[in-house]
């Protein structure tokens, strides 16, 4: 039988747009400094603007370093963090942050589990499971709302399976 996580607060509808939005959002960042040279803060607003996000310095402030993007020595462009350098406890909180957010629901099938979020969300879920580096994990695939995980076998994929069920109800 699927997990499926339910939130124990209420959220307003207006809530559940904001973190729509949010996600949404944040996927764009990452496509956006994925494939161009972003330098500083006010060419990423930019960037986003055409769009269709109108944000301001806050709270773009406050998305960088969700993401955990770090600027390339090389050319001072923005890039998502290596996963090999993100702390292996803020990488477990911020899943669980992440799971709590998103996860709608959970379906183990032998070694592989299907994850489903809301439309736009898959992305930075799978990000966040991506650098919790969990060693039964050979790899995701996330699409909009959609997320593959592939473990090393099915009882591995059982395991993990109950982590994130923990990590989703913290």
């Amino acid at each position: 039988m699927p997990f499926v996580h339910k939130p124990l607060i209420s959220v307003y509808t207006d809530s559940l747009g904001r973190i729509n939005m949010k996600a949404r959002r944040q996927s764009a960042i990452l496509d956006v400094v994925e494939h161009e040279a972003v330098r500083n803060q006010e060419q990423l607003r930019q960037r986003l603007a055409a769009r269709g996000f109108a944000v301001t310095q806050a709270t773009l402030s406050r998305d960088i370093k969700e993401l955990g993007l770090m600027k390339r020595s090389a050319d001072g462009a923005y890039q998502p963090s290596s996963t090999d350098h993100t702390p292996q406890t803020t990488a477990l909180g911020a899943l669980a942050r992440a799971l709590s957010e998103f996860l709608v629901t959970l379906e183990p099938v032998q070694q592989l589990i299907v994850l489903r979020t809301g439309p736009g969300q898959a992305q930075l879920l799978g990000l966040a499971i991506d650098r919790a580096r969990m060693p039964e994990v050979v790899g995701t695939l996330a699409g909009d709302d959609t997320i593959l995980i592939i473990a090393r076998d099915a009882k591995n994929a059982l395991a993990v399976v109950k982590q994130l069920q923990a990590f989703a109800n913290e």
